[in-house]
């Protein structure tokens, strides 16, 4: 024999012997070794381990299934090259190893099941053969029999198909056979796999060997095993048959007869949906819900529709579950759930529309979230559908738009992207979502840097602000149709402060906006900058000034100024191609960069490649590399100036041949050059080094590295005796003696004066520092030398700092000392003039202005206070205009220091010139408002309250903005602040009207999860509408507040009342800052509000205060009733002011908050009860709003509604008519409404005529029959009473009378009632429907024994009744014998008692024969009664 086939044989066989080894590895191994080997001979590999299993019959189970697992290998890669006859041994090997033992053992019979899977591909007739002879009718199948069956219709459909209706002809009476939960799970599986075969067969019916079949060919078969699988299976107590019978109903459907299908659709659609509350795993459920509905759809079912609101519900819960992404069951589901929205859609869109807007509305977060997937997957699926909804759903959006939540926010931009890209953006009303996207885009950061989320799930501001971000450059990039809304809308984006964080993503789709117009060459005209906000080419060049600020805006917003260059000015186009090149950035970067690393090496490797590749010849390079060296020199200064000091003595700066070897292509670089990179290098470095470590170095090294290269003289000035402040006025003099003397506009002569005059300011600087500590020593002197030193410099250079100087001189005119307010006086001219020359001026040019300043010296010798301030206010009224703009940041930041001056005459100065000033020049400086009053907050200035109202009369929004963010409960600071802004009638009405406005819009509370373990949730404040509550509870305490608190009455009284309301039951927030819960009272907040404006209505606050109606309204349980003292008070007090009232209300009762429905409701509820309402010509408006309340969905609402209409009978009888029809058919079985319907009736009723009562008397009367036995002491007594008034419309028909019988038994025992209220109630209801009884004697026995103030002898009163009834209703013996039985089991047992006597006495007075048989019933009835 060929040895290298009995080597390969050997290995073989020493390879199926190892296929037993413990180890997965080995085993794992042996397959694969099996299967290379199998690869070159097919028909030998599987001949050698077919006869090893036969050889071996009792090898262990693992290490027969690695065999046949080879098997299925090595028959899957290569069955085209296997034998026929090789074939069938395998087929007959793989039937009996899948076969042989009856029992179930998974992974034996499931890998012999996988080798005819894997041959019938090819050789499915075969298999067929084979697997049929154990597949017979009458006898239950082996499991893997019916497995394989299945698992080979899905693998080889075109194969397997034509089996398929004989399969099942076979299947179906196996089916009513099999009882074990497996083989019912088997079963099913492949009913489900047969359904899947036979449709995906029919969707591609070009490709089917036979194309001819139809699916009513399976149809009579699938709907036979459907009824039994959905009949019986589905109910099964296993969850994972119950699962896979529902995995194949849905399958099956599409296969079954359009009629079975739509007889079925009313029971199985209501199945599925009951199985989700029985599975915890809804994918498999919502699959088939998915492909029930789409079958339903594609026959176009009738009856779907009955259905559909119980779908909406449940769809509706399953989407808004939460999404675990990495759970894939959790996604799949909400993938299904979302088709199953889209499927109904096309059948009822205006239905489905409706519902999902109005979930959107509901505040809970996963309602809110769900409804937003379904409304974004409708807007994506489902176009055509959609197009007529396009408006209805851009307005519903907006509300959700207004949630707190940021999980909500980020689906409802994703909705926004959206409908974006199907054309919603251009209608009217897209810009608002364009705002939206805006305004997230500059979210503050949740959490400070190194922080993390505690929650994985939560959606923080900076994730949301990504996502906006990520949003916005795609609309911009990718749906083209919005270039024309974007651009050029976004540029107004840009200035305002409060998107100051989305300037680098609008800078960033402005410029692709930019780029598209220049491309397409469209005409400038349509975003020229005539049409921007103005401001903006300043804007942007302020950004680049601060690069790194706001996520880095300095290179976008250049980046959009360049390509708004030709806009500005023709000619800016060459200038940023050729002059600004893109290395004065590059070096910014590096700075950067080296700044954030922490590798001193690295540091001072970069450091020295940058200053030795520099070109210096090149000033922008220059200026370049200056300031990444600064930047570097934030975090690195000691080894930036060692660096420097080294690079200042290398051999660059020696005029020598060897300059050039070190530096190349440089030949042409001139020492100067180099020297003036050096000397912009140490200016950058004292500019961006931390101030608290530099200026100990400016001497030391700085200087002094300086001063040694260039050789210079150091000119020393004592300034005091005792304090010596050396000064290098000229360090680098003989320098500049060095420069040619026929030009004096070189480079380095323009860098050294600069360098001269900064020192000179840092001089005056450390002296102002000094000025300002010397306070008990010689302020005079201080302020004498500042201004010899100013004198000697106003006609070298301006001063940078001029702010500064004048905010630290101008108090000191009030100084005690006169001659220090003359020397202050002489210090503020000479700055102004230095000023002036600065501008261009000429030296001996005379401003007005500046020399009136001069004659104020004579008036501050006068020590009279307010002569000395009035003085003061004019000085500042002249610097202000004198003064440039951005120099009045440190001026009033200045004078905000002086505020705590150690003379309280400079105080009371700086205070005086810090308010002129501000209402000067105040309008100017909205971007420094927030810090102003932050830098207030921080010091605590209680004497800013007039500088306050001055802002906020200018920058109103950003002042109550900053007020309104201030911790609660407010400080004594916050408090006085709002209480400051009252003062002035008009910034006052401002205010409220735009708390007002923003009460109504903004959410009042959040609902929010108690705690993990317990679930619930509670209601907790907003913080923006709590605090504008508190303030403006501060503002109206102000005096001033009462003008427009009064001219606004109406507006206040009703958002306040409706505030009070959305209050009541709610917690305060948490502290953001120490996250513990606000220490205040959110309802005692709102309700204190209200009494700041009550003092014009005296008479009211009164009885409010005399019935505790304020108490009332802030607690949940008294509310309503303190709400109806309220409305009481006002319609007796303050009748006039109702109207107004009324129409401002009036919005809110179809808010969507429940709680402000309440309230409203309980208010004109109450107003209904006075006549006053009709004289001022308000009952039909009140009357129709309790009218459509009827149907809210609030109880408590509809409680009050009714109780509204009840009170027209009260407050106007002549109205009841008109209310009657409503009153008289609404009921209900909710208990206060219940009560109150009644109560209502019961008024109503006094005012009615017979012809508007008499058809419904019956109907009524049986409806209030029930609550006669209710135990709610309040309903029984109501109903009783009820039922009396009812009597009169009654009388003469007989219908009433047998009414009157019916419940005569239940008021005879109710007499005996526990309840007082309801035995006086009895009593007036048997007293007026005497008449009605039918017996004169009954009649005038109620009347004369049953009166309300005389007591009753029970009795003998049932002992005289018993008597005439047996006389005179002999015939209702029967009946009152099976009324008064029920009474034996009454809850109250006087009632029992009175049953028992009822029954007794009435058998003593039945003495003849012929009340033999009734009186044996009684007797026979009293028995229970005496057990109970």
């Amino acid at each position: 024999e060929n040895p290298v086939y009995i080597n390969r044989q050997q290995v073989t066989l020493a390879l199926l012997d190892a296929a037993n080894d413990k180890d997965s590895e080995v085993q794992e191994q042996v397959r694969k070794s099996m299967l290379t080997l199998g690869k070159q001979q097919p028909d030998r590999v599987l001949a050698m381990c077919q006869d090893y299993l036969l050889k071996h019959p009792k090898l262990v189970v693992s290490h027969r299934v690695v065999i046949l697992q080879t098997i299925e290998l090595i028959a899957s890669c290569r069955i085209d090259d296997i034998c026929s006859t090789r074939i069938k041994s395998i087929i007959s090997l793989a039937s009996d190893e899948m076969t042989r033992s009856k029992e179930v053992i998974p992974d034996w019979q499931q890998a012999a099941s996988n080798i005819l899977v894997a041959v019938g591909n090819k050789h499915i007739n075969d298999i067929m053969e084979e697997i049929l002879t154990k597949f017979q009718p009458g006898v239950l199948p082996h499991f893997f029999v019916v497995q394989t069956l299945a698992n080979l219709s899905i693998s080889n459909v075109y194969g397997m198909v034509p089996f398929l209706n004989a399969i099942l002809g076979t299947m179906l009476p196996m089916l009513s056979m099999a009882k074990q939960d497996n083989m019912k799970w088997v079963f099913s599986s492949a009913l489900c796999h047969f359904s899947d075969s036979i449709l995906e067969y029919l969707a591609n019916l070009d490709k089917a060997p036979d194309p001819t079949v139809r699916k009513d060919t399976f149809s009579s078969e699938i709907y036979a095993a459907f009824d039994i699988l959905f009949s019986n299976w589905l109910q099964s107590r296993e969850s994972k048959l119950r699962l896979t019978v529902a995995e194949a109903v849905g399958s099956m459907c599409h296969l079954m007869a359009s009629d079975k299908l739509e007889e079925q659709i009313p029971k199985l659609i209501p199945a599925i949906l009951s199985l989700y509350k029985k599975n915890n795993e809804h994918y498999v459920i919502s699959k088939s819900l998915c492909q029930v509905l789409d079958a339903s759809v594609n026959m176009g079912s009738r009856v779907l529709e009955t259905q559909l609101d119980s779908l909406l519900f449940a769809l509706h819960q399953q989407v808004s579950a939460p999404t675990d992404y990495n759970n894939p069951p959790t996604v799949k589901n909400h993938n299904e759930v979302l088709r199953c929205f889209s499927l109904l859609a096309n059948s009822f869109p205006d239905r489905l529309v409706m519902f999902v807007l109005q979930k959107l509305e509901n505040s809970n977060e996963r309602s809110r979230m769900g409804s937003l997937a379904v409304l974004r997957h409708l807007i994506n699926s489902t176009t055509s559908t959609m197009e007529t909804k396009k408006l209805l759903i851009l307005a519903s959006i907006r509300q959700p738009m207004a949630d707190h939540s940021n999980k909500v926010k980020k689906r409802v931009v994703q909705v926004i992207s959206a409908m974006a890209h199907h054309g919603y953006l251009e209608l009217e009303g897209g810009e608002l979502l364009v705002r939206f996207i805006v305004q997230h885009c500059a979210l503050p950061d949740t959490y400070q840097r190194g922080e993390r989320p505690t929650d994985p799930e939560e959606v923080t501001n900076e994730a949301l602000r990504a996502m906006c971000d990520s949003t916005l450059h795609l609309l911009t990039t990718t749906v083209g149709r919005l270039a024309d809304v974007l651009w050029p809308k976004l540029l107004y984006y840009l200035t305002p402060a409060q998107y100051s964080n989305a300037t680098t993503p609008l800078c960033k789709s402005l410029i692709v906006l930019g780029n598209k117009k220049k491309n397409n060459q469209e005409k400038a005209s349509s975003y020229t900058m005539s049409n921007l906000c103005p401001g903006l080419c300043p804007w942007f060049q302020v950004n680049a000034a601060f690069p790194f600020n706001s996520r880095g805006h300095g290179a976008p917003s250049l980046s959009v100024l360049e390509v708004l260059s030709t806009n500005i000015h023709p000619k800016t186009e060459i200038l940023w191609e050729k002059e600004i090149p893109p290395l004065f950035f590059l070096y910014r970067c590096i700075g950067v960069t080296l700044q954030q690393c922490f590798n001193k090496e690295v540091v001072k490797k970069q450091l020295q490649e940058i200053l030795l590749t520099a070109r210096h010849n090149d000033a922008v390079e220059r200026e370049g590399v200056a300031m990444g060296i600064g930047l570097c020199a934030n975090s690195h200064l000691e080894g930036t100036l060692a660096k420097l000091d080294e690079f200042g003595k290398s051999d660059a700066f020696k005029k020598s041949p060897s300059i050039f070897n070190l530096l190349k292509d440089r030949n042409d670089v001139e020492v100067e050059k180099v020297k003036s990179t050096l000397i912009l290098c140490y200016g950058q470095v004292a500019l961006n080094a931390p101030p608290e470590t530099i200026l100990h170095r400016i001497d030391q090294d700085i200087l002094r590295c300086i001063s040694k290269h260039f050789n210079t003289k150091v000119i020393v000035v004592i300034l005091f005796s005792d304090l010596s402040f050396c000064c290098y006025v000229y360090p680098v003099q003989d320098f500049i003696k060095a420069e040619p003397a026929d030009s004096l506009r070189t480079p380095v002569r323009h860098l050294v004066m600069t360098t001269c005059a900064n020192l000179i300011i840092t001089a005056a600087k450390f002296l102002l520092q000094c000025q300002h500590s010397l306070a008990s020593l010689d302020v005079e002197t201080g302020t004498l030398c500042l201004s010899f030193l100013l004198f000697t410099v106003q006609n070298m250079v301006s001063f940078h700092n001029l702010g500064a100087l004048l905010g630290r001189l101008s108090p000191r005119c009030s100084d005690p000392h006169p001659a220090v307010r003359a020397a202050a006086v002489d210090c503020i001219y000479t700055l102004l003039y230095i000023q002036l020359r600065y501008e261009g001026f000429s030296l001996d040019y005379k401003d007005e202005g500046v020399d009136g300043l001069l004659p104020l010296k004579d008036r501050l010798q006068n020590p009279d206070h307010s002569i000395l301030y009035k003085t003061c206010s004019d000085l500042t009224k002249v610097m202000s205009k004198r003064l440039p703009q951005q120099q009045l940041t440190t001026l009033v930041f200045m004078l905000f220091e002086g505020l705590v001056d150690s003379q309280t005459n400079c105080c009371r100065a700086s205070s005086v010139i810090l308010n002129t000033l501000l209402k000067n020049r105040g309008g100017g400086m909205q971007e420094l408002v927030t810090h102003i009053l932050t830098f207030i907050n921080l010091t605590q200035h209680l004497a800013v309250g007039q500088t306050v109202l001055i802002l906020a009369s200018q920058h109103l929004q950003t002042v109550i903005n900053t007020l309104v963010n201030q911790p609660l409960p407010y400080d004594s600071w916050t408090s006085e602040m709002w209480m400051a802004l009252g003062a002035d009638p008009i910034v006052a009405n401002q205010i409220i009207e735009m708390v007002m406005e923003k009460l109504v819009v903004m959410a009042p509370y959040v609902d929010k999860k108690e705690s993990m373990i317990r679930g619930g949730t509670t209601k907790v404040a907003t913080n923006q509408p709590l605090a504008m509550t508190c303030g403006l509870k501060e503002l109206l305490l102000n005096g001033q507040s009462q003008e427009p608190a009064v001219s606004l009455f109406p507006q206040l009284f009703s958002c306040l009342t409706v505030r009070l309301g959305a209050s009541v039951g709610v917690s305060a927030p948490r502290d953001s800052n120490t996250k513990h819960t606000a220490a205040v009272h959110v309802a005692g907040w709102a309700s204190r509000c209200n009494l700041g404006f009550w003092s014009q209505l005296d008479e009211v606050m009164k009885r409010l205060d005399e019935d505790n109606a304020w108490d009332a309204m802030r607690e949940p349980n008294t509310h309503i009733t303190g709400v109806t003292l309220l409305a009481r008070a006002m319609a007796k007090h303050a009748g006039p002011r109702l109207p107004a009232i009324v129409e401002c209300l009036c919005p809110s009762l179809n808010n969507i908050y429940e709680c402000q429905r309440i309230t409203v409701t309980a208010f004109f509820s109450e107003l209904l009860n006075h006549h006053v309402v009709t004289e001022l010509m308000l009952i039909d408006v009140l009357m129709n709003n309790m009218m459509e309340r009827i149907s809210d969905p609030c109880c408590t609402v509809r409680m009050l509604a009714v109780r509204g209409l009840g009170n027209i009978a009260v407050g106007s009888p002549e109205k009841v008519h008109r209310s009657s029809h409503t009153v008289l058919r609404y009921r209900t079985t909710v208990t206060l409404i219940t009560l109150e319907a009644m109560s209502g009736l019961s008024k109503v009723l006094l005012y009615l005529d017979k012809k508007n009562v008499h058809l419904l008397v019956v109907y009524i009367f049986m409806k209030i029959k029930p609550f006669l036995e209710s135990e709610n002491d309040e309903i029984r007594c109501a109903s009783i009473h009820l039922m009396g008034n009812l009597s009169k419309f009654g009388s003469g028909e007989p219908v009433f009378k047998d009414q009157i019988h019916n419940v005569l038994v239940s008021l005879l025992l109710h007499l005996v009632d526990p309840n007082p209220h309801v035995v006086k109630a009895c009593k007036y209801a048997m007293r007026v429907c005497a008449p009605v009884v039918g017996s004169e004697q009954i009649t005038t026995m109620f009347q004369n024994h049953l009166h309300d103030d005389k007591s009753l002898h029970y009795g003998e009163f049932i002992n005289d009744l018993t008597k005439y009834l047996i006389q005179d209703f002999p015939g209702m013996l029967n009946f009152y014998h099976i009324s008064v039985i029920q009474f034996f089991k009454s809850n109250w047992p006087e009632v029992r008692a009175g049953a028992a006597m009822f029954i007794g006495m009435t058998a003593t007075q039945l003495t003849s024969r012929k009340s033999l048989n009734v009186k044996n019933h009684f007797a026979t009835a009293v028995s229970p009664a005496i057990l109970t």
